[in-house]
């Protein structure tokens, strides 16, 4: 197992762990951002949602509340790159990267269907985006409500979700500690002259 380095900046030869205070939401911070974002465009409480795949599994709520699962299913990241260094103080490099979220929010109880048409809606609404921007984030298109069913063998009774698919673009901004070069030392080999050269800042 590689184990993390002591000093994280390039004055050592090792491997380079990013700032942890440029990381973006990820795990559990993301789907609180996005249960936030949900509850804000359908006015569900917030004890109302909970993650597509929790840990601990909750006890299923009762038919008659309106309740939300949300989650990532897929993140695709770009494949070009951009690494700037930033030349101030002792100097970093800034990563950037373009990705898409994948999100599924369901939607349960007897007004399903409603929450999930209002959430596909309310994204489109520019100040119910804000939160995506604070967050580096837009939105890129909303797919269709899907309607699922499950009739339970104990009470014989359907259980109906609506799954709705979102898309979001968000830019990823990470730190790196590449340190400024501060002086360098070589020659210029210009056969039969070699020239020497110092570099200072």
């Amino acid at each position: 197992m590689v184990q993390p380095p002591m000093t994280n900046d390039s004055t050592t030869l090792t491997y380079l762990l990013p700032v942890a205070a440029s990381l973006p939401l990820q795990d559990a911070a993301l789907d609180a951002m996005l249960q936030s974002l949900i509850a804000g465009v359908t006015g569900l409480p917030s004890s109302a949602f909970q993650s597509q795949w929790p840990a601990t599994v909750p006890p299923t709520p009762d038919p008659s509340q309106n309740w939300c699962a949300i989650g990532v299913t897929a993140i695709d990241k770009d494949f070009a790159t951009t690494v700037m260094h930033a030349g101030n103080d002792d100097g970093t490099d800034e990563f950037y990267r373009d990705e898409i979220l994948t999100v599924l929010a369901s939607f349960y109880g007897p007004a399903g269907m409603q929450y999930a048409s209002q959430t596909g809606d309310g994204l489109f609404v520019a100040q119910n985006q804000d939160m995506l921007t604070q967050n580096s984030m837009g939105l890129v298109d909303i797919g269709s409500i899907v309607t699922n069913a499950l009739q339970s063998l104990t009470t014989q009774q359907w259980t109906v979700r609506y799954d709705l698919t979102f898309r979001l673009r968000r830019q990823v901004h990470r730190t790196y500690k590449v340190l400024n070069i501060l002086s360098a030392h070589g020659s210029i080999d210009n056969d039969p002259d070699t020239q020497p050269f110092v570099v200072q800042q």
